[in-house]
């Protein structure tokens, strides 16, 4: 039986970070942390690497870029709560009334 091909597919906020294991190069070592959007990560070995012959560097995946939760979730409030009160007044549109 043949082996099935499935399109890769990315979502719009998913994120990958690069770990490091071991000894890592420079580069990698300074993007350690960063996260990026799963489609704008640069491929790995790194450009450059000096260790890709022995490059032990991965991918960690998450489903959002954030490294925290939303601002209006984690006050508990809903965004409508949270905004200013309406400024506009039942004026005609070009101010004339």
């Amino acid at each position: 039986m043949a082996k099935r091909i499935y399109p890769l597919r990315i979502e719009p906020w998913s994120a990958v970070r690069i770990d490091t294991h071991g000894e890592a190069c420079a580069k990698a070592m300074a993007l350690r942390g960063k996260r990026f959007l799963g489609r704008d990560a640069p491929a790995l070995p790194l450009k450059g690497c000096t260790l890709s012959a022995a490059c032990h560097c991965s991918y960690r995946h998450y489903v959002d870029r954030r490294g925290g939760q939303r601002r209006s979730v984690a006050a508990g409030a809903s965004r409508t709560a949270d905004a200013a009160p309406e400024r506009r007044t039942a004026r005609e549109r070009r101010g004339s009334g």
